[in-house]
């Protein structure tokens, strides 16, 4: 985990807490705090899903979070930011990645947030493997 004064950026089994991300990132500076959670849902490509595991290695996937967040420092003017992402076997509706960023403006706030969502995607060492209904399950997200 790296905790600092602006930045929360943890990669864990533990169950993600929504509200203390949303609490987190609050700042006198900042007039807009964009909250996304992504929570495992019970299709993908029109096939049931019943759960989700996700893997990989915390130490490392939490300095690619650095490098997001980062970035996109550079782009907004980000107040604070958490970046929550859950390992483990998850069922339907948990919660598995909380992004939360406050900026000054609604725009920058929205704009930073999906920047660290879609890098988050395509650049964090977390795979996940799909347990369908029918026991079949699928990796995703394999380099």
């Amino acid at each position: 985990m790296v905790r600092t004064g602006d930045r929360w950026l943890e990669v864990t089994e533990n169950s993600l807490d929504v509200e203390a991300a949303y609490r987190f990132t609050l700042s006198p500076e900042a007039g807009a705090v964009d909250l996304f959670v992504g929570t495992v849902r019970n299709r993908c490509e029109k096939r049931p899903v019943a759960s989700m595991e996700y893997h990989g290695y915390a130490g490392m996937a939490e300095r690619v979070l650095q490098d997001i967040v980062h970035r996109a420092a550079e782009r907004w003017p980000i107040r604070k930011v958490a970046v929550l992402h859950r390992l483990g076997h998850l069922q339907q509706t948990e919660a598995s990645v909380v992004i939360a960023v406050s900026a000054p403006h609604r725009a920058e706030a929205f704009e930073s947030c999906r920047f660290i969502l879609e890098e988050l995607k395509k650049d964090l060492p977390v795979w996940k493997k799909e347990h369908f209904s029918d026991g079949s399950k699928s990796w995703k997200n394999l380099p």
